[in-house]
């Protein structure tokens, strides 16, 4: 702001100073244009890309990692004289995928095909160890789930569990479907008959590749066996 002075049209008096303003020059109001103009362009550009401007920090968080879905082969130990080594299926990435237990037998007691079952159950109830953890693998089977014989009337290589097997979580029902359809003690069958606790008919689940990629399958693909009676 700079004063300059005015004088009254007419009349005796002192002389006024009133401020005015002064006009910017033309270089400084090339510099403000030009900028308008930078950022007009730049807005379009950025919506262009998909890119919302904001005023709060985003954090992507880090990126996903990716996990090998198997256990290195040099990482299982040696099978002590009264252990076997049975195969088990756990979640992977939203899928199932085979991993090898080792299974000690009790003295002087025959594997049945119920004792069989039991054993495979119980790993499958075991929670991963450190080198199956770090593949990728988890289990969905309850701990307090528990299996039993076929009763009177039931298909032949029924296996009857304490839940009803529609009432588990798909992914510990496909689990246990495709545990016990790929073990060569329970025949190798590609999948299991199953009942629950109540009166209720026993049900085939195949462990197909459908039930492997896509556990959630698992609850829609049971199918009445022949010959059960109730």
């Amino acid at each position: 702001m700079t004063w300059r002075t005015r004088t009254p049209s007419a009349g005796p008096g002192p002389r006024t100073r009133i401020p005015t303003r002064t006009r910017p020059s033309p270089r400084r109001r090339t510099a403000v244009l030009t900028a308008a103009v930078a950022l007009g362009a730049l807005v379009p550009a950025l919506a262009s890309c998909g890119i919302r401007g904001t005023s709060v920090p985003v954090d992507a968080g880090g990126a996903p990692s990716r996990v090998s879905c198997k256990v290195p082969a040099d990482s299982a130990a040696p099978v002590p004289p009264d252990s076997s080594r049975v195969t088990v299926y756990l979640e992977c990435s939203s899928a199932l995928a085979p991993v090898e237990r080792t299974v000690t037998h009790p003295k002087q007691q025959p594997a049945d095909r119920l004792r069989s079952a039991r054993a495979l159950l119980d790993e499958l109830q075991e929670q991963p160890g450190p080198v199956e953890e770090e593949a990728g693998f988890v289990t969905a089977v309850p701990e307090n789930l528990e299996v039993s014989g076929p009763r009177a009337g039931d298909p032949e290589g029924t296996l009857r569990l304490s839940a009803r097997p529609e009432d588990l979580p798909s992914f510990a029902l496909a689990q246990i479907v495709c545990t016990f359809g790929e073990s060569a003690a329970l025949g190798r069958t590609h999948g299991a008959v199953l009942g629950g606790p109540g009166d209720g008919h026993p049900q085939r689940y195949p462990c197909s590749d459908e039930v492997r990629t896509h556990p959630d399958s698992v609850l829609g693909a049971g199918s009445d066996v022949p010959g059960a009676s109730g």
